[in-house]
């Protein structure tokens, strides 16, 4: 692949990544609501972002290959925020803070740490689709889970899939962004399928 092509990615990934929890927090806003996200699975994502950043910045792999974590980190953040006040449990947010902020620093006091919570981390955020999948099918309602944000997470994995093959070419990365992309669109399927479900009825 040449290198325009490679930035054209990497740059298309950044875009859609600087925006890809807002469709998911205008719903929860507008709705005021979080009826159809489950806060596991939002917890779980933030656990594997986290980690997955750090191991990028612990081994020094280009910035460009892991630029949009930060952002869509923040965006987790605030995307939880807004869920634990409407449920009301603010209090819990401040020691899941903590529990990330300890954590954030201990993964990396010795290197074989950091490789093992990276291996650890595609099972984290693969249990964390798989738990939005099971709440899905539980409540058989998509609620305010937006296809849009599930839409833009499928093209963010498939073109990491594109970059890691080009830059690092880590194995346990590679593997984390396919199983990333073959369980973002299966939760994308889901929440359409309900969508027409219930245009239907």
């Amino acid at each position: 692949m040449a290198p325009g092509l490679l930035d054209l990615v990497h740059l298309t990934t950044w875009a859609v990544c600087a925006v890809i929890k807002l469709p998911q927090l205008v719903a929860v806003l507008r709705a005021g609501s979080a009826w159809g996200l489950s806060v596991s699975s939002l917890l779980l994502e933030l656990a594997g972002l986290l980690v997955f950043l750090r191991y990028q910045i612990y081994y020094g792999y280009p910035l460009e290959t892991y630029l949009e974590f930060p952002v869509v980190i923040a965006q987790d953040v605030i995307l939880l925020s807004c869920i634990m006040h409407f449920s009301g449990k603010v209090r819990r947010a401040c020691f899941y803070a903590l529990v990330y902020w300890v954590g954030w620093y201990m993964i990396t006091l010795q290197k074989w740490i950091i490789d093992l919570a990276m291996n650890l981390c595609t099972f984290i955020s693969a249990a964390s689709k798989l738990v939005q999948l099971q709440h899905l099918w539980e409540t058989k309602d998509g609620g305010q889970a937006s296809a849009v944000t599930w839409g833009m997470s499928v093209y963010a994995s498939a073109a990491r899939i594109i970059t890691t093959l080009m830059t690092t070419k880590d194995f346990a990365v590679l593997i984390r962004f396919i199983v990333m992309l073959i369980l973002n669109i299966w939760v994308t399927a889901t929440i359409l399928h309900y969508r027409k479900i219930k245009k239907t009825d």
